[in-house]
């Protein structure tokens, strides 16, 4: 089997566990916090946005750093250095007595982890320009397994043993996996693609030029409203659950059960979706998917059922799934190989301050508001980012 092939797919299984070792315990954060004497609701909601942004801030400052640290180390050992800060802090998380000890540890999960993005940025470096859709969406899908499985077992783990425990399997499978990378994952030193004419390409392309192009800048920006649309709501699922439900009774188990499902149907959208980037027109693709984002998120606003939040709320996941990974395979085919480490390190900075912002607007929302009116901001999110997607369309034709 190709050396890319191996990467990729150990690579996948890895981002499976360390997601799984995160979802253990991290989704149920609004609860944990609640047995540390954290009751009053617009305190909870406040703390709850802290919570959700303050690992976003601390990783937008160094991901363009480990981007660059990257490309001159090596990104199997950004990898490596990221897996074993989990493990460190995961068991840190079972230990805090107080909220302001869980504040701390998630600034510093911020500043020194990120499997998602240096696992890109692995895969990346050493897969063939014309696989780029499919090795990213292929890869993303195992984002949305381990966010899925993680929160459906850690649910019923939390309700039969607390949520300390929860955190601390989640470090022992980081470890786990920190091992697994080490061993049978091989970094290629040289840039991989199909033909040498491609290899010259990349190098007359790329010489003395920056990275930082017009169409680079937009994707960026639809990156941004992506972020933005996916996050902004899902920390306060616990909440309005329990809303909903009027009892803390359950929210854990029910909380696992949704986060599940909905990290199924993205994991199935970039499996199927993502594949559309190598068969047909991107930015086609990209804004038929978004469209259909804009479509489905718009009713969300008006359910008040569990069930029927669960099911719209997973198939509008499904629909905007295999966005992100044509984004990067756009990004990706446009920078040469030795440089895209700086490249997702920039592409991990925009995507954390688009995961800081969404939190922090949930908060004032629902504050504000209610809960459920943070439903409104989804479907102007994704209008921002598809008219981003028609500005590169025109500039390109």
């Amino acid at each position: 089997m190709e050396r890319w092939r191996i990467n990729l797919y150990t690579i996948w299984i890895a981002q499976i566990v360390s997601l799984m070792s995160f979802g253990f315990g991290l989704p149920f954060l609004p609860f944990y916090i609640q047995d540390m004497g954290v009751t009053d609701p617009d305190q909870l909601k406040l703390y709850t946005g802290i919570l959700s942004a303050a690992p976003a801030i601390t990783m937008g400052i160094m991901s363009p750093l480990w981007g660059i640290a990257a490309d001159k180390w090596g990104k199997k050992t950004m990898l490596l250095r990221a897996m074993l800060a989990a493990t460190l802090i995961l068991c840190g998380l079972g230990l805090v007595t107080k909220v302001e000890h869980i504040i701390i540890l998630r600034f510093v999960q911020g500043m020194f982890t990120g499997t998602v993005t240096a696992s890109a940025a692995l895969v990346a470096s050493g897969t063939p320009s014309h696989r780029m859709s499919y090795a990213l969406g292929f890869l993303s899908s195992s984002t949305f397994i381990g966010f899925s499985a993680g929160p459906a077992i850690g649910g019923v783990v939390a309700e039969m043993f607390g949520y300390r425990i929860s955190f601390f399997i989640g470090a022992a499978l980081m470890l786990i996996d920190f091992f697994l990378v080490l061993f049978i994952v091989n970094e290629n030193k040289a840039p991989v693609s199909s033909t040498i004419e491609e290899l010259e390409e990349h190098a007359e392309t790329n010489s003395g030029v920056s990275i930082f192009t017009s169409t680079l800048i937009a994707m960026l920006l639809v990156l941004f409203f992506m972020r933005v649309s996916r996050t902004v709501f899902n920390p306060y699922i616990p909440l309005f659950i329990q809303e909903l439900l009027s009892t803390t009774t359950g929210t854990a188990k029910t909380t696992g059960i949704i986060n599940g499902i909905i990290g199924l149907m993205t994991a199935a959208a970039g499996l199927i979706l993502s594949r559309l980037g190598d068969k047909y027109d991107k930015l086609m693709v990209m804004k038929v998917l978004l469209s259909a984002g804009i479509l489905l998120s718009a009713p969300l606003f008006f359910l008040r059922s569990i069930w029927s939040f669960a099911v719209v709320y997973s198939i509008f996941f499904f629909a905007i799934g295999g966005i992100e990974p044509i984004v990067m395979s756009i990004t990706s085919e446009s920078i040469s190989p030795e440089k895209r480490g700086t490249l997702f390190g920039i592409q991990g900075l925009v995507g954390s301050i688009g995961w800081a912002i969404s939190p922090m607007l949930g908060s004032i929302v629902s504050i504000q508001y209610s809960i459920n009116s943070i439903f409104l901001l989804i479907p102007v999110s994704l209008l921002m980012a598809l008219i981003m997607v028609q500005v590169v369309n025109i500039k390109m034709q």
